[in-house]
């Protein structure tokens, strides 16, 4: 039987854009679903996520149950779990972008606006640009270098340095994918990443951490 991956609606994602990149990587059962009861039960679990930090945390804690079978599958379980863009910065501790939001403090730290330290930066961080691994491998060799596409204003600070799996660059250094255990986040789009993109949703679907 194909495993069962749920990409979880919340109203905070492009679900179809990730739901059709994942088909085309690999995956035989996409379940778009908002049911706490089917997260429980999947094989796999990839939380995207677009716009505010706040509003993409208040839309998932809205669901009954959601938050807590995210961790009980994920944390508990250990289901492999990707988080995409926002669905990254979740991971943290907390956002501090429209006040201070509690995130899913998976991964300890918190998400803060890409500071301007030269004028020709500018924010949002919006466009291609490189991947680059970082000293340690947490992902266990899920993410590799490469390039791929950011949409971002805000970007997540780790509070400790193992947990960043790889950097960008914008004007300075800028997490580009933070993974821990069974949990992995990337703050580009695969799903609009192209070939770099879909080579790692591949991965994504063979990972056993």
């Amino acid at each position: 039987m194909a495993e069962r991956l749920a990409l979880i609606d919340y109203g905070a994602g492009n679900l179809q854009s990730v739901a059709n990149a994942l088909k085309a990587a690999g995956a035989d059962n996409v379940e778009v679903t908002a049911d706490p009861m089917k997260v429980r039960t999947a094989d796999r679990i990839v939380l995207p996520g677009v716009g505010a930090f706040k509003a993409c945390a208040d839309a998932l804690w809205a669901i009954p149950g959601m938050v807590d079978a995210l961790n009980e599958r994920v944390q508990v379980g250990g289901a492999p779990f990707l988080g995409i863009c926002v669905g990254m910065q979740l991971l943290a501790s907390r956002g501090l972008e429209f006040g201070t939001t509690e995130g899913l403090d998976w991964i300890s730290g918190e998400v803060r606006l890409i500071e301007r330290t030269d004028p020709a930066i500018k924010v949002p961080h919006m466009g291609w640009n490189d991947v680059g691994l970082g000293r340690h491998d947490p992902a266990s060799g899920l993410i590799e270098p490469g390039e791929a596409y950011f949409l971002h204003s805000y970007h997540f600070v780790p509070d400790e340095g193992h947990a960043v799996a790889a950097m960008t660059d914008h004007g300075g250094g800028l997490v580009a994918a933070v993974a821990q255990d069974n949990v992995v986040g990337v703050q580009f789009h695969p799903e609009k990443s192209q070939a770099y993109g879909l080579a790692l949703l591949t991965r994504f679907l063979d990972w056993k951490p």
